[in-house]
């Protein structure tokens, strides 16, 4: 039946409507006269014909006030107002036929009447025909039953949207407003959150949906842990802000990310420390394809660059973010460039003919484990690439250079915190050489969601069913979203007089065993228990990593300044003069040509102080 219905065109749906108006118009008239009247049989012999002329000057008006226009499963109040809108011009239509034909027998009052019953038959014929569509659609198929906390606009709107949808069928909402509880909005009945698991258990209702796109982290934070270990699904709308840009619709569903769970209220981005490196320059990103590179490369459109050059080797990556990128900012001047930084030559080309002022450098290889196994090209990209695109810049006097760093730099036990620790050193020594390019590096731990990280991870191991990988019970982490990362790096980078070492707020470090459990109750499971035989997903301790460490840091030594920033520091480390250092990496290069890791590996740690390598570098 509703796919017979469905399937009508367009057309013929809009005649059915107009048939039933025909019908009930007259119908309208004769229940109001019967009304005045008080008799179901009230005698119209006199005046017959005016109900049969009541469509034909009615549905014209209807048309024109646009009530054939709405689509009948999407109504929504503004309905009300086009019918009476409608039934009003009729109406005025209608006594300015009786005063002139002079009709007899027709009573003045009863026009009136018809005036409201006209406009409740319209009305009533318009949600009586949603009703039955979306019942029949609800019927049509089994949809995956969900309550909504949150029953605001938002709330409203996304049950609407959801109803007429394919997957989901609202059936509860939840909200904290005590004289919303017991109400109905959009024929759904509200409750009282405390009792949602009770109630959500009697509509055998699993998943929770938070229409709270305006609330903050704190707020959603406080109601995710309400839920935690309820086998309840989380999921939730997206951010107002994504709404209103466009890039997502209201009924866009998604699972509640854990940086809903972990992450901080962003504190709101100072706006001369965000523009000054950015608004009328000409701004490049190497390592643009990757997450901080291309999320930088979004906030930097923000702030009004002349033009932006996304330097990257990786040709998927790049023709991926231009397309993104050209799609938002259709009057940005947006230039994609393939290329690698080791060849300072071609590099130093692109600088000088761009006549580039700030540059991004957050090209690096970052994955712990390959670069382990991977020593040599771990180094000549993390270390000779940062010294060839710096060299690159200071020969061509860009204005400002900011390194994108790691907090794996500090006290590394891997070789790829090592080269980053080396490619910082590298920016101090050429900034204590009175250099006119200001180099400042920006230190941070693990972005959320990145390439390579864990969150991706878990997420697929727990749709897969499990188990989930966990290194070891005591590992922990520092975490920050890829935005709040992005924009401090943009604020840090515009900060100082040249040399410094910027280090982020991260806030609390997180251990990775409370992360995957988290996020198993998140989606609505329960961590197994391997003794007791109970529960869904087994979280499963498989050992540390080639050159992964317990605890990160993000200080070498104990000195710290405030900045302006809450969120920025700045440290005071020790460094190496340059010729000293360019000796030992005119050393090192040569290992690499000869690809001699083990002498690499001894070459670094005689700069690289803190460098402790694991141990299957020494055996």
């Amino acid at each position: 039946m509703h796919s017979f219905i469905a399937k009508l065109p367009r057309k013929f749906k809009i005649l059915i409507m107009l048939i039933c108006d025909v019908v009930l118009l007259p119908m309208a008239l004769w229940s109001a006269i019967a009304l005045r009247y008080g008799t179901f049989e009230p005698n119209v012999m006199a005046y017959w014909w005016i109900f049969l002329s009541l469509p034909f000057f009615t549905v014209p008006i209807f048309i024109r006030v646009g009530l054939y226009r709405a689509v009948i499963r999407y109504l929504d109040e503004q309905i009300i107002k086009t019918v009476f809108l409608g039934v009003t011009l009729s109406v005025l239509v209608l006594i300015a036929i009786v005063l002139m034909t002079q009709v007899q027998g027709l009573p003045r009052s009863s026009v009136i009447i018809y005036w409201v019953l006209a406009s409740s038959y319209i009305a009533f014929s318009r949600y009586l025909a949603r009703g039955i569509l979306r019942t029949l659609e609800r019927n049509k198929r089994r949809k995956t039953r969900v309550a909504i906390y949150g029953a605001g606009r938002a709330g409203l709107q996304t049950a609407l949207a959801l109803m007429s949808g394919p997957e989901h069928d609202p059936v509860l909402f939840f909200d904290d407003h005590p004289e919303l509880r017991g109400a109905t909005v959009a024929g759904i009945r509200v409750y009282n959150p405390q009792d949602a698991e009770l109630i959500m258990e009697q509509y055998s209702c699993y998943q929770l949906l938070l229409a709270l796109p305006s609330s903050t982290r704190a707020k959603r934070r406080e109601i995710i842990q309400r839920f935690e270990g309820k086998k309840i699904q989380l999921m939730t709308i997206p951010g107002m802000g994504e709404i209103l840009a466009g890039n997502v619709r209201i009924d866009d569903i998604r699972e509640v990310g854990i940086e809903d769970l972990l992450g901080r209220d962003p504190v709101p981005p100072f706006e001369d420390l965000m523009s000054n490196c950015i608004q009328d320059k000409v701004v490049l990103v190497t390592g643009a394809g990757g997450s901080i590179g291309s999320e930088l490369c979004r906030q930097i459109l923000k702030y009004n660059p002349k033009k932006i050059i996304l330097f990257e080797r990786s040709e998927y990556s790049l023709y991926k973010l231009e397309q993104e990128l050209r799609s938002a900012h259709k009057n940005r001047e947006i230039i994609p460039v393939l290329g690698d930084v080791l060849n300072q030559q071609i590099f130093e080309i692109l600088l000088k003919a761009s006549k580039v002022d700030t540059i991004y450098h957050a090209a690096a290889y970052k994955h712990v484990p390959l670069v382990e196994s991977n020593i040599v090209a771990g180094v000549l990209n993390n270390v000779f690439g940062t010294l060839s695109a710096a060299k690159a810049a200071i020969n061509q006097n860009v204005p400002t250079f900011v390194l994108i760093s790691t907090d794996k730099a500090v006290r590394p036990t891997n070789v790829m915190g090592a080269t980053k620790r080396l490619a910082e050193l590298i920016l101090q020594a050429m900034s204590a050489a009175k250099v006119k390019t200001r180099f400042c590096m920006v230190r941070f731990g693990n972005v959320l969601g990145s390439s390579g990280s864990v969150v991706p991870l878990f997420r697929e191991q727990i749709k897969a069913g499990g188990p989930v990988t966990v290194t070891h019970p005591e590992v922990t982490r520092y975490f920050m979203t890829i935005p709040e990362a992005a924009q401090l790096v943009l604020q840090a980078g515009a900060m100082g007089a040249g040399g410094e070492v910027f280090v982020l707020d991260m806030g609390e470090p997180i251990k990775i065993q409370d992360l995957a459990k988290k996020m198993i109750e998140l989606s609505g499971f329960e961590v197994k228990d391997t003794q007791q035989g109970t529960g869904d997903i087994a979280i499963e301790y498989v050992g540390l990593r080639p050159g992964e460490k317990l605890y990160e840091e993000l200080l070498i030594g104990n000195k710290v300044d405030l900045t302006k920033h809450p969120r920025i520091r700045k440290a005071n480390e020790d460094f190496i003069e340059l010729p000293i250092l360019m000796a030992v990496l005119e050393t090192i290069h040569a290992h690499c040509t000869e690809g001699n890791a083990d002498s690499v590996v001894a070459c670094i740690r005689e700069v690289v102080k803190e460098y402790s390598p694991c141990d299957h570098l020494n055996s």
